[in-house]
């Protein structure tokens, strides 16, 4: 059942959380206010109910929307983990009273998890308007101006060699089997441990790979050989267990949804190991690098690879997110890409979204020379957008070269660098470097996630900047 956002406050708390409750925090004091919407609230709420059938009205009580909207707040701005946010509410009287805990039981990391996954890209989506028209209602985002750019977001995922995904493909597969034989009867089902063999397969691999001679990709060869075989084994016997499971040939001791569970891990990963023997056979013994359908990863399998042209990191892994910002450091909307398309791509959306929210096209809209193109500029005056400023790239012609030095052309050159240090913010103040939820769904969540937190934050630097210059002024005028 979810949680109720009216709570009575115990008696032998009031005297003390009168005198905590002085205890102030300079950035999550005017949050505060921002998080006590109802639309927001309503929001969370309205997703929890939708976990279980009867979850509004059966059951144990669960976390309350407010509580869990702030907490996922707070685990952003701070970059913290589950267990750090369960660890740093449950001792800290600032946090306690910014979550709405007060002196109510901080709920395990587990269960705040699991509270969180409940909020799908859709919600997070809705919470980001909700934000972003907050930003409008407060005089801090009128959306006169857009800027637009790409990053690379990376997914939680190790550098996929395919020795490793190898490993893990059969790492997965005999950890479900072994826990599907512990549920059998016994003797029913023997699971042939391979795992000593695929580690010294794979430290084989690496230490041959650091020989460029002959000899040494020959013993690279020979060793891929014996982990793909072990990696074939292990397949037909994950194949074979799950359709005696299936068929009902095989006595299990343990309850059906148990079994099913483990089942269905089962049935997920086998397809995904044959994916990985099949391009790990393209790529190392017939050569081709460019296998289509390439896996990355099998546990997170919406991971891109993407090169971006960095020195210090050629290729990076995770997925390509577009980032439109517009007045004081609001980010009026965000895109997760599938795959890797070109910059110029983006553009259009980006104008198109920014009329969505604020209902007008910007007066200006700016972006560097990857966005550039004839139909991308032509696009946006036709969606009412008076400058744009797109670089053109290559030779540029006299009109263009004159265009592009004047004053206002300039300043929206000068004005776009600012989303730079906007990517950097979200990535490395606001958590965004690399998501840790798990998932298609998991990965947006974190990306939305992270944009509202930080969202939150500028609104509420804006409007604390201008109550100080309010009552800077209102001083002034009783002085004189």
């Amino acid at each position: 059942m979810i949680g109720t956002t009216k709570r009575q406050t115990s008696l032998f708390y009031v005297a003390f959380g009168s005198e905590a409750s002085l205890i102030k925090d300079d950035l999550l004091e005017p949050l505060d206010a921002l998080l006590d919407d109802d639309s927001l609230i309503e929001m969370v709420r309205d997703r929890l109910g939708l976990r279980r059938p009867q979850s509004r009205r059966l059951g144990r009580l669960g976390i309350a929307p407010d509580r869990l909207l702030r907490c996922a707040v707070l685990k952003h701005i701070k970059g913290w983990s589950f267990r750090d946010l369960q660890r740093e509410v449950r001792c800290n009287l600032v946090y306690r009273r910014f979550t709405r805990f007060d002196h109510d039981r901080i709920p395990n990391y587990s269960n705040l998890s699991r509270a969180m996954a409940a909020l799908d890209p859709e919600t997070v989506g809705h919470i980001h308007s909700r934000v972003v028209q907050l930003a409008r209602v407060h005089h801090v985002a009128s959306g006169r101006r857009l800027r637009s750019d790409t990053t690379v977001v990376e997914t939680n995922v190790h550098h996929p060699t395919d020795s490793r995904l190898l490993g893990d493909g059969i790492r997965v597969l005999q950890r479900s089997m072994k826990r599907l034989a512990e549920m059998a009867a016994p003797g029913a089902l023997n699971v042939v441990d391979h795992a000593r063999a695929a580690q010294r397969r794979i430290l084989e691999i690496h230490t041959a790979a650091r020989s460029l001679s002959e000899a040494g990709q020959a013993r690279m060869k020979e060793s891929y050989g014996g982990l793909v075989s072990i990696a074939r084994a292990v397949v037909r016997q994950a194949v074979t267990v799950s359709r005696k499971l299936s068929d009902g040939a095989i006595a299990v001791n343990a309850r059906v949804t148990k079994v099913v569970a483990e089942l269905t891990q089962l049935d997920h990963f086998i397809p995904l190991a044959k994916v990985v023997i099949a391009q790990t056979k393209a790529r190392v013994f017939e050569g081709n690098v460019r296998f289509q359908g390439k896996l990355l990863s099998l546990f997170e399998t919406h991971t891109v690879a993407i090169r971006k042209g960095k020195a210090h990191k050629p290729t990076e892994f995770g997925r390509l997110v577009r980032i439109d910002e517009v007045e004081n450091g609001v980010v009026s909307n965000y895109d997760i890409a599938d795959g890797n398309p070109g910059d110029v791509t983006g553009f259009a959306p980006a104008v198109s979204q920014h009329v969505k929210s604020f209902g007008r096209a910007p007066h200006m809209a700016t972006a560097d020379r990857g966005y550039f193109s004839a139909a991308n500029e032509r696009d946006a005056h036709d969606q009412g957008v008076k400058r744009v400023v797109l670089p053109g790239r290559g030779p540029l012609s006299a009109s263009r070269k004159t265009k592009q030095r004047e004053r206002w052309f300039k300043r929206g050159l000068r004005w776009r660098a600012g989303i730079e240090s906007r990517i950097a913010t979200l990535k490395h103040r606001f958590d965004m470097n690399r998501v840790r939820y798990k998932g298609d769904a998991g990965f947006k969540r974190g990306v939305g996630l992270s944009v509202i937190a930080q969202n939150l934050v500028s609104i509420a630097r804006v409007m604390t900047r201008k109550e100080r210059e309010a009552r800077r002024d209102g001083e002034h005028r009783h002085a004189s």
